[in-house]
């Protein structure tokens, strides 16, 4: 069964972040767990390694902003008042991803869960240095938050505050997605939900497409275990297309909860299928992405 102790929850103050911290609070209120809410303040830093701000970098400017960020992170968790959660504050300073990453893995943190912009072109440097890093890197699962076609976190019903129905999950059969495989069943488990498993192909020879289909089906069918039909219900499906336009599209149709993907590492290869897939269903899907290394 899923463990979820300790979550983090990055905030920017942008209305992506207020509705990534409903998911956390929610799923914070529901397993009983501790959940942090961080601000980083940028540091600033010289277009010219020689080229310095010392009076801008001191440290009355950042304590001031520090000041700051505290009280908005105060309003933050004021939003939702039940006594059960009481969110630790706490405001860092540095660079944004390699903080965030640095706080997870320093408090063993079991879930992220951050807000993503879904922006698109060169707006995508943005996103792309906070929220795909930590994606990348996060040695814990990442939940990206943008706007949901319907939720399924209640942040004020303190008696059922997370309604998790409709879990989609995406594998390419690779080891890295076996992870992803084994938290999206047990996610199932935890909330007896329904659960797909997609497996998308970009191309089948058209004279033996039937045949492949049934035996990518058949693949599928054997990455769940013999007992998981006790306590969810299971469906595979095969699609052949764009993998991102695919997926989104199975998870349009079936009013998908949560997209669970799994998300390999940080080689040229690696970039290239990410921002060719997960950033483009984050950018485009209709539900949040749950990103597993």
């Amino acid at each position: 069964m899923l463990k979820i102790e300790r979550i983090l929850c990055p905030v920017d103050f942008t209305e992506f972040s207020a509705k990534a911290y409903d998911y956390a609070y929610s799923l914070a209120l529901y397993y009983q767990a501790k959940l942090y809410v961080e601000h980083v303040i940028q540091i600033f830093t010289a277009a010219y390694p020689y080229y310095n701000f010392p009076d801008v970098a001191g440290n009355s400017i950042y304590l001031d902003l520090n000041k700051e960020a505290e009280d908005r992170l105060q309003e933050v968790v004021k939003r939702h008042g039940v006594a059960a959660i009481q969110p630790q504050i706490v405001v860092h300073k540095g660079f944004v991803p390699e903080t965030i990453l640095a706080f997870a893995r320093n408090e063993r943190a079991d879930l992220i869960v951050m807000g993503t912009h879904g922006r698109r072109g060169l707006d995508r440097l943005v996103m792309g240095s906070v929220t795909e890093n930590v994606l990348r890197k996060a040695s814990c699962p990442v939940l990206a938050v943008r706007k949901p076609a319907h939720n399924f976190v209640a942040p004020d019903d303190a008696t059922d505050a997370v309604h998790l129905r409709k879990i989609l999950l995406c594998t390419d059969f690779s080891v890295g997605a076996n992870r992803a495989i084994k938290y999206a069943l047990s996610l199932a488990q935890e909330y007896n939900s329904e659960l797909t498993l997609l497996h998308v192909v970009e191309d089948f020879p058209e004279d033996k497409a039937p045949m492949a289909m049934a035996e990518t089906r058949r693949q599928l069918e054997r990455l769940v275990p013999e007992d998981a039909r006790d306590w969810c219900t299971v469906k595979v499906t095969v699609r052949i297309g764009k993998p991102y336009q695919e997926i989104i599209q199975v998870a349009v149709e079936q009013q998908s909860d949560v997209v669970v993907l799994g998300v390999r590492g940080r080689s040229a290869v690696d970039l290239a299928v990410f921002g060719s897939t997960t950033h483009r269903v984050l950018q485009l899907g209709p539900c949040p992405v749950l990103a597993v290394r």
